[in-house]
């Protein structure tokens, strides 16, 4: 391998159905990875490694980057597949998993076919919990560009390709820092985010022990590197308000600044591996009333009564990948993917009548026919709002924390 410069690509037999990644790293779960404008490679820094991932029906093609010579690229690249493995949660089989969601659930059988290869991935929890903190009130472009103003001041400096300097993710200590890491943050437009951020690094960096949120995970699926994986329980079922370790983690994580249900459960979800975390924010509540049918007793607002509703609703439908499930359909319905949906509630068929008139000529006299095409079924598309990933504004959010901690206290 040279000095500076990415490994010969490698190719992993997977198709579509068990992996898109187009889909999977679009649909705001991490925010870090950057898509080359020119093709379809997708770039990110990874455990202190930058890795390039393209991918074709049949295979994910993958590469990392090395700032130094060595003898070991052999070695350098099963670390990456390892990584790859890891992140992409790839043990499990989605065929599978689509189908058992597809028998318990018509709504997911009809959206889905659409949107197979969504992963839950296994992100590290401190990203996790950090870049959902910055989610509150925000939209997946905004969240995207916080993110790595975060990496760019604060993360350590892995390359520079292309014109693009590459970072990795900064540590709670980098994030903890001095007493201006808040005021810049609010300078580089973190707003009321930039206190909560600097705050929750603050008690991990120096009230919690060193993996601590690694503690919260669930057993079945440890972080990148922690050894052998616990045998996972077979049984699908579990108590609707989810297994006693994810609501200990869910509860555990409402204790720090700038976390309500919502950020939790992302984090439990896509940070510690609780695949029966269920984030409920307005567009998945959106969901829930329009297909499923939440809202029709009058209480139509989004309350900690309703979100734990939701929640509840989705576990017992879906059983422990619950999750990922409801992952699958807040995609669908993200405006981004919205040219893949054949048909759905935003789709209408007006059926009409088209007249189509002909002419040809007859032994020299021109004649002219009309026929009646019936019920020709035209399409109308409705448009729809920018999609934001979070029910609260700083006033409704520091409702929620009390709200969350009195139910707590009882």
């Amino acid at each position: 391998m040279t000095v500076g410069a990415f490994s010969e690509w490698r190719k992993l037999p997977i198709s579509l159905s068990e992996l898109c990644i187009n889909t999977t790293l679009r649909c705001g779960q991490s925010f870090r990875w950057h898509k080359l404008p020119e093709n379809d490679e997708w770039r990110c820094v990874l455990y202190g490694r930058l890795l390039s991932l393209r991918q074709d029906p049949t295979y994910l093609y993958y590469r990392s980057y090395s700032a130094a010579c060595t003898s070991a690229a052999d070695e350098a690249e099963d670390t990456t597949l390892a990584i790859i493995k890891h992140y992409f949660n790839l043990t499990s089989n989605l065929t599978s998993l689509y189908a058992q969601w597809s028998s318990s659930d018509p709504n997911f059988r009809r959206k889905a076919p659409q949107f197979t290869g969504i992963r839950i991935l296994r992100q590290d929890a401190w990203e996790a919990l950090v870049s959902f903190i910055c989610s509150s009130n925000n939209n997946i472009a905004r969240i995207s560009q916080m993110v790595e103003k975060l990496c760019v001041n604060y993360g350590a400096y892995v390359a520079d390709i292309d014109g693009r300097a590459y970072h990795d993710f900064p540590s709670p200590k980098q994030l903890a820092g001095g007493g201006d890491v808040e005021a810049r943050l609010r300078s580089l437009g973190f707003g009321y985010r930039a206190k909560y951020i600097h705050q929750t690094a603050t008690i991990v960096a120096k009230q919690r022990e060193d993996g601590w949120l690694n503690t919260l995970r669930n057993p079945e699926a440890p972080a990148f590197g922690a050894g052998t994986k616990a045998v996972p329980d077979a049984d699908n079922e579990i108590p609707p308000e989810g297994r006693s370790g994810y609501r200990e983690a869910h509860e555990k994580l409402l204790e720090l600044q700038g976390v309500g249900p919502k950020v939790s459960d992302c984090v439990c979800l896509m940070g510690l591996g609780w695949g029966e975390s269920v984030p409920v924010d307005t567009h998945v509540w959106q969901i829930a009333q329009r297909d499923y049918k939440f809202g029709k007793g009058g209480n139509k607002s989004l309350t900690k009564a309703t979100y734990d509703a939701v929640g509840n609703h989705f576990r017992k439908l879906w059983g422990k990948e619950a999750g990922w499930a409801h992952s699958v359909l807040f995609t669908a319905d993200l405006r981004t993917f919205s040219d893949r949906l054949v048909a759905t509630s935003k789709k209408t068929k007006a059926d009409v009548d088209v007249k189509v008139k002909e002419e040809k000529e007859v032994d020299g006299t021109k004649v002219t026919t009309t026929t009646t095409v019936k019920n020709l079924a035209l399409k109308r598309t409705a448009d729809e709002g920018e999609i934001k990933l979070e029910f609260d504004d700083e006033k409704d959010f520091t409702k929620t924390r009390r709200m969350s901690k009195r139910l707590r206290s009882r």
